[in-house]
């Protein structure tokens, strides 16, 4: 008869314990698709995007020869201010663009940090457009993550701001400054939503 009770009371314990380990993973928010993505950072490493799951990001394309690459500084600017309310600035080289990235990645490492002194996140280089666009920029462009703004992109720093649910809050294109009040204002309204 103890053992029978001991027996019971065991299943008990195990069911509770079932129960709050299922709870728990159906609990679990969900990595959104912008984030299902492993990239490769300057210095090689292997980085999973789910890292930055419930920050705000703005992605951007980069390039070192480009009328527009002065953004560097302003990219920085936005990055050291809002940086500890969750706003994470990822940058990815990209050479599509008139050939205006032709460096290896240690020379954009070098260039981005002698000359703008950049501290965000730095990406090996990718293609953003065509068949050999990396998964995330086809993400990006696509209709179905995109509806609004959807399309190729057209040049050196676009920018994509991702809110804290993964999802595309705003598309900036080149001319865009990332310092302009259309930027900070859309950067704010996001960091404001937890």
């Amino acid at each position: 008869m103890k053992h029978l009770k001991t027996m019971t009371m065991l299943a008990a314990v195990l069911a509770i314990a079932c129960s709050n380990t299922f709870a728990g993973e159906t609990g679990k928010k969900s990595v959104p698709p912008v984030l299902k993505h492993k990239m490769k950072s300057l210095d090689g490493k292997e980085v999973d995007l789910s890292k930055y799951q419930d920050k705000v990001l703005l992605i951007v394309n980069t390039a070192s020869k480009c009328g527009a690459t002065p953004q560097y500084k302003d990219l920085q600017a936005l990055h050291e201010k809002y940086k500890d309310q969750g706003l994470v600035v990822l940058g990815f080289p990209c050479n599509q663009f008139g050939a205006q990235e032709p460096g290896t990645a240690v020379q954009i490492s070098e260039f981005c940090t002698k000359n703008y002194g950049v501290t965000f996140d730095m990406f090996s280089k990718v293609d953003v457009n065509g068949e050999n666009a990396t998964d995330l920029y086809k993400y990006l462009t696509s209709k179905k993550a995109n509806p609004k703004t959807a399309g190729p992109v057209k040049w050196n720093f676009e920018k994509f701001l991702i809110n804290r649910d993964g999802e595309i809050a705003a598309r900036f294109r080149t001319r865009v400054n990332p310092q302009s009040e259309e930027v900070t204002k859309a950067v704010e309204a996001e960091l404001k939503k937890k």
